[in-house]
């Protein structure tokens, strides 16, 4: 079974939420990342990760009825949440996609708290054969 496991972010907050991460917690956060990312690797668990840059890294791109794209650098106006990072997973079972899904809620935050983030998990429809 194959999952996408999914982290947004504000992104009204991005820049203000990462600048209040000191230098220890940004080696904190990536520890327990590659920590993670070995673990599901080792197991044969992960497919692939990333994590995504900011709001300022995206381009927003819109169809029009003119038949030419609309492109603008960053979010949609009035976009809520950006996607920060996802993993594909492959897993024996859901218990396990949720298993990793609650690890990564833990991610450590400002001061070392665990973050207690939401995580989203999408079961990734089987390919034929």
């Amino acid at each position: 079974m194959q999952y996408m496991v999914q982290i947004a972010s504000k992104a009204s907050t991005w820049e203000a939420d990462m600048a209040g991460y000191s230098e220890a917690d940004t080696e904190a956060l990536f520890a327990f990342m590659a920590e993670l990312n070995e673990e599901l690797q080792r197991n044969g668990e992960l497919v692939d990760a990333r994590g995504l840059g900011g709001p300022g890294a995206a381009t927003t791109v819109q169809a029009t009825d003119g038949g030419e794209p609309r492109v603008s650098e960053g979010l949609d106006a009035g976009r809520e949440e950006i996607l920060a990072g996802y993993w594909v997973i492959e897993v024996s079972s859901h218990e396990r996609a949720v298993e990793i899904a609650h690890r990564l809620s833990t991610c450590p935050g400002v001061g070392g708290k665990p973050s207690n983030e939401p995580v989203e998990l999408h079961a990734l429809p089987v390919e034929p054969a």
